[in-house]
């Protein structure tokens, strides 16, 4: 899934099932209209193969670091991690607002069409609902 930090609305999204991981759609969620922008997410989506994406389409890669076995973060990357969380907080919000009050994201259908479809209609749910939050009611 792809939002917007600012307004937490639901951008694009794309469905596979389960055996594809989430750092593989990545390159298919960006376009020319995120150029210049700022992209951030977590150490999963960290590597060669997703920073030679964001290289392409000149976004500023905001993707947080990994530290492995023998080679632990520094303390600088540390504390970039600390500052590129709280950006990608926003964002994981939604996925918050999703399990905690449309009762999960666990999708039960056969058929990739199926899943589409639930999951469509489910990112659209929330963004009325964000909508509402966004824009008040006025009476009258």
């Amino acid at each position: 899934m792809k939002a917007d930090e600012k307004i937490k609305l639901i951008d694009t999204y794309t469905v596979t099932d389960a055996s594809v991981h989430d750092s593989q759609e990545t390159g298919n969620l960006l376009t020319e209209a995120d150029k210049e922008q700022p992209l951030y997410a977590d150490s999963a989506h960290s590597g060669e193969p997703i920073a030679k994406i964001v290289q392409g389409k000149e976004m500023i890669n905001q993707i947080h670091k990994k530290g492995y076995k023998n080679k632990p973060l520094t303390d600088e990357q540390k504390a970039s991690n600390k500052i590129k969380s709280k950006t990608r907080a926003r964002v994981e919000h939604i996925f918050g607002f999703i399990e905690n009050s449309m009762n999960g994201s666990f999708i039960r259908s056969i058929g990739i069409k199926r899943a589409t479809a639930i999951v469509g209609l489910m990112n659209l749910t929330y963004n009325m609902f964000r909508y509402m939050q966004l824009v008040p009611l006025h009476s009258g």
